[in-house]
């Protein structure tokens, strides 16, 4: 027996140094295949991306370690940059790109690059590379001969590195957590754009004899994914924050979807405005669910140009809120400020053929000094379609009028159907709105006529309230139709006493008799169509020019015109003396009661 045991012993031991004899040479051999693969692959590294790029970029690292046996390899301190001799050379040659990037991190990792396959082929085909928290400086300068060129390289990369490789593919580049710079060298003053967290997936990068004429790929690639989960930047006056959650690109379908886009005040209503300084419009929006459709990604890429076939948006606010209390409104001018001239104030050239709104709320809310209150009009579940949304000079040329036409509730009551017209090319802002707003309780309008009138509205019903004007940058004409009946209304004052709004008893029996027309048609059949010359403020917002043309008209068709106002005055006035002459005939009267009764007095 133990005979038997000591035999076994002396088996296991010989197996045993048979796998340590074997582990040494196969670490021998790695070791040895690492330290000779180390140089090769350091030099086809660099050689192909220098020769790959018409010898304008290089790359250096200090340091690469290799794994023979897992194909992969670590590149430690790397930095791709441009040689901007080369790239004046290539400018010359009109064979430039428009962008120049520059590319540093820690450590680059190159996995499975198949080294027997590249030894016995002569292809360099790799699985996945990964820059992991790179810093990327993007420079773009935008050079004539490069207009309408393909989405792929001036000259095939293949002739540049087909003495040494026939193929050379990666499947997959990765850019996790990337801080991306862009600065556009097109404007005087150099503008700078950072995003951090940034990611981007190369997909299927291809260079042999071949690929360079397969139109399916962009720029070589099969697809390019981009990514961004949040976005946070603090506007230079530090008023707002634009905030933007988990966006995602894919560019072989050209579709970019947002969860959501926020342009948040950094402060509520009423301290906004004493921040500021001054009376200003404080805006608050946010956008869910948005998708854009059919973007071409090339053409970003060389251009900065957002061209994309519609855009959707399916729910979100957009409100405004103004404090007309607070002095120097006069300071900020709204001259150039409407929508459609802000739209060509963008930096970046724009075009969306079509944008979808469904489920949009609006409202616009004014602090009245007067009568202490906020004044609000809203449209709610605002939904349609907005067309030709541009700032691309030969495209406005072409056509020149971005439209909308949009359905919504205004107050979340009557159903309003809009149509607004921009002129794109119109130096002094030209554009026209018309709309008709269907049956509706009038009293609904007291969330606005209240603060901002000084109006109550007692009772009254809407049949239809259509109008139709035209604008520019100094105001706006056109006609009010507003069909009604049993219209009663009240004028209100401030009671400081009472810390509220009171109605003006008098008055609004005056004005209720002898002003408000209680319907229209009137009992005579007799139609009051109103005619409004609106001259705006130069510090009045794009909502107050709609909503003071709006209002106008309304009040000339119930009947306050400067005329029925003067004939109001002028009765109080008369009201006013009788009162005063009735008070003097009772204190003359008075005066006489005291003289006889201190005569009968002295009598006695």
């Amino acid at each position: 027996m133990p005979t038997i045991n000591k035999k076994r012993f002396i088996v296991f031991k010989w197996i045993g140094i048979s796998f340590l004899i074997l582990f040494a040479l196969m670490a021998g051999i790695a070791w040895f295949l690492n330290v000779k693969s180390r140089p090769l692959l350091t030099e086809q590294i660099k050689t192909l991306l220098y020769k790959s790029t018409d010898s304008l970029y290089t790359i250096s690292f200090s340091k690469v370690s290799t794994n023979i046996f897992t194909g992969s390899a670590t590149l430690q301190n790397v930095k791709i940059s441009a040689d901007t001799n080369r790239y004046n050379q290539l400018v010359a040659l009109k064979r430039a790109p428009n962008n120049l990037y520059t590319v540093s991190l820690k450590k680059l990792v190159v996995k499975h690059f198949h080294p027997i396959t590249l030894y016995q082929e002569k292809k360099l085909q790799i699985d996945e590379v990964l820059f992991d928290n790179p810093e990327v400086y993007m420079v773009n300068r935008q050079l004539d001969f490069n207009e309408n060129r393909p989405a792929r390289p001036i000259k095939s990369p293949y002739t540049f590195i087909s003495n040494s490789l026939k193929e050379f593919s990666i499947k997959k580049i990765l850019f996790r957590d990337a801080s991306f710079n862009y600065v556009n060298k097109n404007v005087n003053q150099f503008d700078v754009f950072s995003i951090d967290d940034f990611n981007i997936t190369l997909v299927d990068l291809l260079v042999d004899s071949t690929s360079f004429e397969d139109s399916s790929r962009i720029y070589l690639l099969k697809d390019v994914l981009l990514n961004l989960k949040n976005y946070d930047y603090a506007t230079p006056d530090s008023l707002y924050h634009i905030k933007l959650n988990q966006l995602d690109f894919k560019a072989s379908t050209g579709r970019l979807s947002i969860n959501n886009f926020a342009f948040e005040p950094r402060y509520d209503e009423m301290k906004f405005g004493k921040v500021a300084g001054y009376s200003k419009d404080r805006f608050n929006i946010l956008m869910n669910d948005i998708n854009l459709n059919g973007i071409n990604l090339p053409l970003y890429i060389s251009k900065q140009e957002l061209r994309a076939k519609e855009m959707a948006i399916a729910n979100g606010y957009i409100t405004v809120f103004n404090d007309n209390s607070l002095p120097g409104q006069e300071k900020e001018s709204k001259i150039g400020k409407y929508p459609h001239q802000l739209l060509q104030n963008v930096p970046a050239p724009i075009l969306i053929d079509k944008i979808l709104l469904k489920d949009i709320d609006v409202s616009y809310a004014v602090y009245n000094e007067e009568s202490e209150q906020r004044g609000r009009i809203s449209f709610e579940h605002t939904s349609g379609e907005i067309n030709n949304v541009t700032n691309i000079g030969n495209v406005k040329t072409k056509k020149p009028i971005m439209q909308a036409n949009l359905s919504t509730y205004l107050l979340g009551q009557g159903k309003l159907d809009l149509d607004f017209k921009f002129d794109l090319a119109s130096r002094t802002g030209d554009f026209s709105y018309s709309g008709v707003l269907q049956n509706f309780n009038a009293r609904v309008l007291n969330q606005i006529t209240k603060p901002l009138g000084l109006v109550r509205i007692n009772r009254g019903n809407v049949n239809r309230l259509r109008f139709n004007f035209k604008a520019d940058d100094f105001g706006s004409k056109g006609n009010v139709d507003f069909s009604y009946f049993d219209l009663s209304v009240a004028l209100m004052k401030n009671d400081p006493e009472k810390d509220h709004l009171v109605t003006r008893g008098l008055l609004s029996i005056l004005a209720n008799a002898l002003i408000i027309n209680s319907e229209n048609p009137g009992k005579d059949g007799k139609f009051i169509s109103a005619t409004v010359d609106y001259q705006r403020p130069q510090n009045t917002s794009f909502f107050n020019l709609i909503w003071k043309s709006l209002f106008l008209g309304i009040k000339h068709s119930v009947g306050l015109t400067e005329e029925k106002q003067k004939e109001m005055k002028a009765h109080i006035d008369k009201f006013k003396a009788m009162k005063a002459s009735h008070e003097l005939r009772k204190q003359k009267r008075l005066e006489r009661r005291r003289l006889r009764e201190k005569q009968l007095k002295n009598n006695r």
